[in-house]
């Protein structure tokens, strides 16, 4: 019975197969059945039995409409089916045959979208017609994968040979500018074809003139015509932001919603961009109130991370993180590098462990923050072992930034002599930045001959260096070398040198207020001073005081306590003890890193006053609790 049962079942595949072949073969014969299956297939974007049908055309020496041919590469390109594609490319142009500009235009695009920009060109050269899509198109390719020259050569060939770019080819193009020259030249063609109006264009343009850093004329490109255009606002806003003019940046988000403008994923990472340069933590709570009512985001949540970690709100920052629904290597990396500047070193490295295992692979950006938390808590063997262990575990090269970390480090720990042969077997040359790093290790470890070497170094690579002659005039200041000390300032006077002065800003009631040192302008001085005085006179009796070796000036004793006690970030905090609710810490902004004294008066502060007050220089944040700051005394 079971071999009856096979026979029959063999017996009926073979039947079915043979009227199948009889249906094939009755098919075959007739072209434009061949042809319809094949559009058929085409447009269900069948693609393996797409190729087939392809296949009997061309053995029929028969074809398809462009139409057709242009849904089966959309097809290929669709499923990366690289070597289908060029099937269909030698089919296309098989038996004599040669595609019409509409369908060499689909085919150039095939090879640009596989990134074969070898067989896109030889498409191009061989086109016997191009018209303004084909050179866009090539122009685009080129842009994308940063072949400046050959993109803006392009666009003077196109032009030469008669053909109007659009709005498409200057968008593109406008990406590669290799300087402003350029970049006016292209604006000068762009008003020329009357395409300054085009929203794209013109977007465009600002972004590149912002790139550049050249606000003023990208915001003449903005005010040229009045739109309603919510992507020309949001270039001109993200360009201000990230160039630092976070307050213009704010009053044209203000500006653009007074419009009747919505806010978008886009003009909202700018604004909390703006917020993060500065510093305005409530502002940036205000638009995180704004995102609860938007679809979760990637980019603003990343956004909004790293505004709580730069702004020293790590309260706010971790709920950001463990919320976040999708993370990538940027929202771990900003939460180790928050971590680590705000003082909070052993947590960013168990979360870079906690990384390793769940989330993605450590970038360079990462390492950077890893190494500076070890650098600011004085880890130096975790330090070397992450370092020298970085290119093998996650393929990261050490670049300058780490390279900056490793000297701090060495530099922090006073291994001044193990910095300096660092610096000098580094692959890479040393840059100003990495003597100026030794250079404030010097100062602090009062390595004099050493800070005099590093300081011609760094007078060598950048003579008008302010900052350079401040340090060197304040190490020989602590030494009682008052003679060095008056050629140092001699030298800055002849050069027409000045100390950038000392300035600290606090946010409150949605103002900033800002003050510098020695400074008697704010309308409450008055009131802030006689705070001040009886301050004084508390932190005297439990213990304070002033560290006069932080005084540059060769002043007498009661001269140079004088000078201490109206640093701007003092009068900037008995301002906020003043004016800010107990309940919620005291926030500072300083232009400068604070000293010595200051550090000491302020962990003094927040034990006599039971307050959190926490201030962010240029290099890291100090939160001081009950006359204890974050940072250790290590910064």
């Amino acid at each position: 019975m079971k071999s009856h049962h096979l026979l029959k079942t063999i017996a009926t595949h073979n039947v079915r197969e043979l009227l199948f072949s009889s249906s094939s073969s009755s098919s075959s014969s007739n072209p434009s059945v061949l042809i319809d299956e094949f559009i058929n297939l085409c447009h269900r974007r069948d693609l393996s039995r797409a190729m087939e049908a392809m296949n009997s055309l061309q053995r029929h020496g028969i074809q398809a409409d462009a139409v057709t041919y242009s849904e089966l590469i959309k097809c290929c390109v669709a499923h990366r089916a690289i070597e289908q594609g060029r099937a269909v490319h030698k089919h296309i142009s098989s038996n004599g045959h040669a595609p019409q500009t509409f369908l060499n235009n689909v085919i150039l695009n095939m090879y640009v979208k596989f990134n074969l920009l070898d067989d896109a060109g030889n498409v191009f050269d061989e086109m016997p017609e191009r018209n303004v899509v084909s050179w866009t198109t090539m122009i685009s390719a080129y842009s994308n994968n940063n072949f400046d020259r050959e993109a803006l050569g392009l666009l003077v060939m196109m032009q030469r040979e008669g053909v109007r770019p659009n709005m498409f080819t200057f968008s593109s193009v406008l990406r590669v500018c290799d300087g402003l020259e350029t970049l006016r030249q292209l604006h000068s063609g762009i008003v020329k074809f009357g395409l300054d109006s085009d929203v794209f264009v013109r977007s465009a343009l600002i972004d590149v003139y912002a790139k550049w850093g050249e606000l003023d004329d990208g915001f003449c490109v903005f005010k040229e015509m009045v739109t309603g255009d919510l992507i020309v606002w949001n270039s001109i806003i993200w360009g201000f932001s990230q160039n630092g003019r976070g307050e213009e940046a704010l009053d044209l988000f203000k500006m653009m919603r007074s419009a009747g403008l919505p806010a978008n994923q886009a003009s909202l990472t700018s604004v909390l961009r703006a917020c993060t340069g500065l510093a305005l933590l409530e502002l940036g709570r205000q638009v995180h109130a704004h995102l609860l009512k938007l679809e979760s985001d990637l980019i603003l949540n990343n956004a909004l991370l790293d505004m709580y970690c730069k702004c020293g709100s790590l309260e706010d920052a971790n709920i950001v993180f463990k919320r976040m629904l999708e993370r990538d290597v940027i929202s771990w990396s900003t939460m180790i590098a928050g971590l680590a500047q705000n003082g909070q070193t052993m947590e960013a490295l168990e979360l870079f462990e906690s990384m390793k295992s769940l989330g993605p692979t450590p970038n360079y950006i990462t390492m950077v923050g890893v190494l500076f938390a070890c650098s600011h808590a004085g880890l130096v063997d975790d330090g070397w072992y992450y370092f020298r262990s970085m290119k093998r575990l996650f393929d990261v090269d050490p670049g300058r930034e780490h390279n900056g970390c490793m000297v701090d480090l060495l530099g922090r720990a006073g291994k001044l002599d193990d910095a300096i042969r660092f610096i000098l077997k580094m692959q890479c040359q040393p840059d100003i930045t990495i003597w100026r790093i030794l250079l404030g290790a010097c100062r602090v470890h009062r390595n004099l001959d050493l800070a005099i070497f590093v300081g011609k170094k760094i007078l060598e690579l950048e003579p008008e260096d302010e900052g350079t002659y401040i340090l060197l005039s304040n190490i020989y200041a602590n030494s009682q070398r008052w003679e060095d000390v008056a050629a140092v300032r001699k030298i800055m006077d002849g050069r027409g040198l000045k100390k950038e002065p000392g300035c600290s800003w606090i946010e409150f009631n949605k103002k900033v207020h800002a003050f510098m040192i020695g400074d008697k302008s704010h309308p409450e001085i008055d009131e802030i001073i006689m705070k001040m005085n009886l301050l004084m006179r508390r932190l005297m009796e439990v213990g304070y005081v002033p560290d006069t070796n932080f005084v540059l000036h060769d002043l007498e004793g009661e001269q140079k306590e004088d000078a201490l006690q109206y640093h701007s970030e003092k009068l900037a905090i008995v301002f906020g003890l003043i004016n800010v609710p107990t309940e919620k810490p005291v926030r500072i902004i300083k232009n400068l890193r604070i000293c010595c004294d200051c550090h000491t008066f302020v962990k003094l502060i927040s034990m006599i006053e039971n307050r959190h007050i926490v201030i962010r220089d240029p290099v890291r944040f100090h939160h001081f609790r009950n006359g204890v700051c974050s940072c250790g005394d290590y910064w």
